[in-house]
């Protein structure tokens, strides 16, 4: 059986792959348990991680989550077992997000290079290059975020301009909204001993002619200190939909997400994810272009495009992240 050759090194590396993937204001909102009877991973949510204010319905959560399970699906790929994925498989635990069994030997590789860009994969803030994104990577993108059961979109010129003027809006009114001003600058500090929130130099510049809204995590509460800098005159902005909106389509969407930006990390691409809009019901709704009907329904927005790497920010470790009653298998 695979069990008697899970060491405890590998399992590190299978929850440290997991921890690299993107969350919310870097809320790393998950833990992780060994069923050591079965071989499978539980995924569970930190519920004191959540952000109140900004996220009330644990959308975003729920998308971090997934954004995890896809780097764990890729891990055990990568060590040549089969993932077998549950979402919410016991409605009677709702902090019990997803479980990923390892099954028998894997088939095909179906997820080739991304093991490799996960360690990668990290958010850029920084301005990009006005060279634009190949047809055929934008293509092996929205074929990507398909292959986990979503949808991405790449509005033109018009949709972008629409796009990026909701999103301005949504950071007016989280700037001006005393709460989630507090709530953001609470996750933006040095490195500490928890490995969670974001250091300051991650949080990049604004964009000086205002057209790249990105997050200034209440960095408006100081002025003088708040860097602007030109930014790419034509974003490449696409969205992220899925065609239902309950708990588990929220976790399909962050594994599609982080599908997305694995294989933009790939083919060289940096990402930042522009998420006010999604966090204001009237806006998030006009996310959706007028010819989908109101039947999909925004995910994400996610600026792509050619740049520096920009610093990391820092995750906590595989020991932090497992639950300390489960024991590794093996040693």
């Amino acid at each position: 059986m695979w069990s008697e050759t899970l060491d405890a090194r590998t399992l590190e590396t299978l929850i440290s792959a997991a921890v690299a993937a993107p969350s919310i204001h870097n809320t790393q909102p998950w833990r992780f348990r060994l069923d050591p009877d079965t071989v499978t991973l539980e995924i569970r949510a930190v519920a004191d991680r959540g952000l109140r204010h900004i996220d009330p319905t644990g959308r975003a959560l729920h998308l971090s989550v997934g954004c995890a399970v896809l780097n764990l699906r890729v891990a055990v790929a990568h060590f040549g077992r089969e993932p077998v994925t549950r979402l919410l498989p016991r409605p009677d635990e709702p902090d019990l997000l997803a479980t990923v069994r390892f099954g028998g030997p894997v088939r095909t590789t179906p997820f080739p290079g991304l093991f490799e860009a996960l360690w990668r994969r990290h958010s850029s803030r920084f301005p990009f290059s006005d060279v634009p994104v190949p047809t055929a990577v934008a293509a092996e993108l929205a074929e990507a975020a398909h292959s986990e059961g979503a949808l991405l979109r790449r509005p033109g010129p018009r949709a972008t301009d629409r796009l990026l003027r909701l999103t301005r809006d949504a950071e007016h009114r989280n700037t001006t909204d005393a709460d989630r001003a507090a709530e953001s600058r609470r996750w933006v500090h040095e490195p500490t001993a928890g490995s969670l929130g974001m250091p300051p130099a991650t949080v990049g510049p604004q964009d000086f002619r205002e057209r790249v809204p990105l997050r200034d995590f209440g960095a408006h509460r100081h002025p003088s200190a708040l860097a602007s800098r030109p930014f790419e005159t034509r974003p490449s902005i696409n969205v992220l939909f899925t065609a239902h909106d309950r708990r588990a389509d929220w976790l399909r969407a962050g594994q599609a997400l982080e599908r997305v930006l694995l294989v933009a990390t790939a083919r060289g691409l940096r990402a930042s994810l522009l998420h006010q809009a999604l966090e204001w019901p009237d806006l998030r709704e006009r996310l959706v272009p007028p010819e989908e009907d109101h039947r999909a329904h925004a995910q994400m927005v996610i600026r792509l495009g050619y740049g520096p790497e920009g610093p990391a920010s820092p995750r906590r470790s595989a020991g932090q992240a497992l639950d300390e009653s489960v024991l590794p298998l093996s040693r």
